[in-house]
């Protein structure tokens, strides 16, 4: 099986540069972002170092950075405002005293917010791409150069970031499958994918379903404590195990599994949307603590892998509308839900309440439990 996508309009320059600029992020690098008539260079505060804050400083000087955080963000710390805002940063905030302005769940120094710029957004969006914390240390009108080597930093521009994650999807192509029996007798075959980004997102096809007519599938994000250690925290393992059995039972059909972890925040802020929840804060407020959405997940890959496998008729395995939405939106043919009923545990009840309750899943099978749930911290 072979496929290939196209990314239209978005030229290979534009892709080029976004993916240098992930890497440099990656690498807790700094980039030049530009946009009509401002240049600035960005530094992601997720993994900067106490040297990488010295560089960055003096490649802003005499300018001071700024620190640049989500709106919603900027909401948890108390501040209003619908889009990206800036904070002051002083000398003295060292490496630990700007990232707990990005991450803790309490600030108690004053806050003085500061203007942005036109490439705030797809400075956030870049860093969400790249999978880290959306806040970053900004400087308008830095040198192109790093201070220690004099390298060129990459420059990329902010509607290139704009257009990227839709170009990423669309060159999802086929690299390899093969046979893989399971666990259970269950018959399944692989079919690895591979995008721009980077990712691999795997389709795991169980049995031979018929695409001449409606195919169970299951849209699984990867969790690696629920999935591959049986955390009790979540019920992503349980329902995936669960998906399995279904389909084998009903004939075939597809899992998708697509690297989402932490409903799109990366394994990185799941874990530290953990430690908020063990602080108190639910798995809604623990993601929007951190600057992300409650749910940072985009379907587009998922749409574009059945699109590559001919499969455009499905019948969802989830407990999540959206889903539904995501898929009916992109011109999948959606004609029905099956819910998963995981089991509920002491760990568990809080995150499935939540889930229930603010985040629109459907799990009326088991809500009269979930009301008397106890106060468990739950998964991300």
């Amino acid at each position: 099986m072979a496929g290939s996508g196209t990314s239209g309009t978005f030229g290979a320059a534009e892709q080029i540069a976004v993916e240098r600029g992930l890497a440099e992020f990656r690498c807790s690098r700094p980039v030049i972002l530009t946009s009509a008539g401002e240049s600035v260079a960005v530094l992601p505060v997720d993994g900067m170092t106490g040297e990488g804050l010295v560089s960055f400083r003096q490649l802003c000087a005499p300018r001071r950075p700024h620190l640049l955080i989500t709106a919603r963000r900027a909401r948890a710390l108390g501040l209003e405002g619908a889009e990206p805002t800036g904070l002051a940063v002083g000398d003295l905030h060292d490496r630990a005293a700007i990232f707990s302005l990005a991450a803790d769940a309490q600030v108690t120094r004053r806050l003085d917010v500061v203007p942005t710029g036109k490439t705030a957004a797809a400075a956030i969006e870049l860093a969400k791409l790249a999978r880290l914390l959306p806040a970053l240390l900004v400087c308008e009108q830095a040198r192109e150069t790093a201070t220690a080597s004099e390298v060129p930093l990459v420059t990329v521009a902010a509607d290139a970031v704009a257009k990227f994650r839709r170009a990423a999807a669309d060159s999802l192509a086929v690299v390899a499958e093969s046979a893989i029996p399971l666990n259970g007798g269950i018959a399944a075959r692989f079919v690895i994918f591979r995008d721009a980004l980077g990712g691999t997102p795997a389709a795991v096809i169980v049995g031979k379903p018929d695409l001449a007519q409606p195919v169970s599938v299951r849209l699984h994000s990867a969790c690696l404590t629920g999935d591959v250690f049986g955390s009790r925290r979540c019920d992503c393992g349980d329902q995936l195990r669960l998906a399995l059995a279904q389909l084998e039972q009903h004939g075939g059909g597809i899992i998708l599994y697509l690297e989402q972890e932490g409903r799109g925040l990366g394994l990185a802020n799941k874990i530290r949307a953990y430690r908020l929840q063990e602080a108190g804060l639910d798995t809604v407020d623990a993601n929007t603590v951190l600057g992300f959405d409650d749910d940072e997940r985009d379907y587009a890959v998922a749409v574009r892998m059945l699109q590559l496998l001919g499969c455009t008729r499905v019948r969802l395995l989830t407990n999540n509308p959206a889903k539904l939405d995501g898929l009916s939106h992109a011109g999948i043919d959606v004609s029905g839900r099956v819910p998963l009923q995981g089991p509920i545990n002491s760990h568990n009840r809080r995150y499935l309440a939540a889930k229930a309750a603010r985040a629109g899943h459907k799990l009326d099978h088991i809500l009269g439990a979930l009301t008397e749930a106890e106060d468990e911290p739950g998964e991300s």
